[in-house]
Parts: C-alpha cells; structure tokens; sequence
C-alpha cells in the first residue's frame, strides 16, 4: 500500500496525529485500557494505537449522527477540553457543558440549567464522573475520550485518545464534529467543513506553559493512590 492511498483510509494524515501527541498516554494504565495500548516508552509513558484511535472516532461519529443533534451533550470540566467541546457543539447544534457540572443538571427538573439528554460525551471519565453517574441513572449511553489511566466502568463507547492535551483534544473534537456532519448529509466531504482543528484549540496566553492539565493528573493520581 502506497503512502498516499494510506492516508486516503484514515480521517487525517497519521501525521496529524503524531504531531498533536494523540496517540500519548500517560506512564498509568489500567486494565480496562490495555486493549488499546500499543507499546511503552523508554520515559514510561504508553502509547496509543493511532489506527485505532482513527477508526473508533469514525465509529463514535456514526453512532452519535443517528440522535437529534440537540439532544447531544459534550461535557468538560478540563479546560483544555472546554474550547473543543463548545466549538463541537456549535458546529454539530449539540448542547456543551463547561466547567463544573453541577449535580442535578440530568437528575432534577427543578434545577436551573436541567437538561435531559439522549447521549452524552465526556472528555475525561474521571474529571466528569458526576455528568457519566447521572447519565448510567436515566439509561443514557455515553462516549468518553479515554487516555490509558481511565477505567472504562460506565462508558458504553470508547474513543482512545490523549484526552489531556489540547491539541490532541482539539482534534478529536474537530474529527468528531466533521464526520457527524457527513454522516448526517450536511456536508459531502471534507473541504466543504469550514473549521479547522485550530479553531477548536485552547490558546494559551503569552508566556503560559502548559502545566494545568498535568498538574491536575498529577494531584488526581496521587488521590487514587490513597484510596
């Protein structure tokens, strides 16, 4: 197989992927992930299979395009994840929840922001367990974006990806978006999408660097290893 009619299967260049360290997991896996783990880094870091992370963004995409876009709900309590998943939703017309997620939002019809959702998407099973635990309540299915540290319990489709990076996040989100887009028959390819994976890119100020989300795994871990 030529190297042209490679990247003619696979929704990006694998490049692509290599480039926004998709494919980068963390130096934790567990068991539930292993599945989807091809290798381990001298640093101790897992790595990701990039074909498979390709074909299960394709998977995910067609399966959320058969719900009333307005029924979709992206939740992200990582702000790397935030500017990804309202850029989805404004481009799919799904609904986005950012920040902390407010216990109830699924569960009460008296809370302010109720919703009630047909699917949902989390960025990270473990930062927006609260959004998973209300959806496993009403029989709501959801698709969680898993980095090798995420347990799989209550996640009915998965979608293997560096979901701390923003970069890597800003393409899933722009992958996911495209396709549902294509599948649903509002665009017929690619170029007629007129986004790009940048435009769903948190931007760090000036100077930052990027730390938040590591630092947050790091003190996220340290809790689990207590429990």
């Amino acid at each position: 197989m030529s190297e042209k009619e490679e990247k003619k299967e696979h929704l990006v260049e694998l490049d692509r992927y290599l480039k926004t360290g998709s494919h980068i997991g963390t130096k934790f896996k567990t068991g539930d992930m292993r599945r989807y783990i091809f290798k381990q880094r001298k640093d101790g870091l897992r790595v990701l299979d990039v074909s498979t992370i390709d074909e299960r963004i394709r998977i995910a995409a067609k399966f959320l395009s058969r719900f009333v876009p307005e029924k979709i709900i992206a939740v992200s309590r990582k702000a790397y994840g935030q500017p990804p998943v309202k850029q989805f939703a404004s481009s799919i017309g799904a609904k986005s929840i950012t920040g902390r997620f407010v216990p109830g939002t699924f569960t009460n019809p008296s809370a302010k922001d109720f919703v009630e959702p047909d699917v949902l998407i989390v960025t990270d099973p473990e930062s927006d367990r609260q959004s998973v635990e209300e959806s496993v309540k009403l029989h709501i299915p959801v698709v969680g974006l898993c980095s090798t540290n995420n347990k799989l319990h209550n996640i009915d489709m998965v979608v293997p990806i560096n979901n701390k990076g923003r970069k890597s996040l800003a393409l899933a989100y722009f992958l996911l978006a495209r396709e549902i887009l294509k599948e649903r028959g509002v665009i017929k390819k690619d170029s007629e999408f007129g986004k790009t994976p940048e435009d769903f890119e948190y931007k760090l100020k000036e100077g930052a660097e990027e730390t938040t989300e590591r630092t947050e795994d790091r003190i996220r871990a340290r809790r689990n290893r207590k429990r």
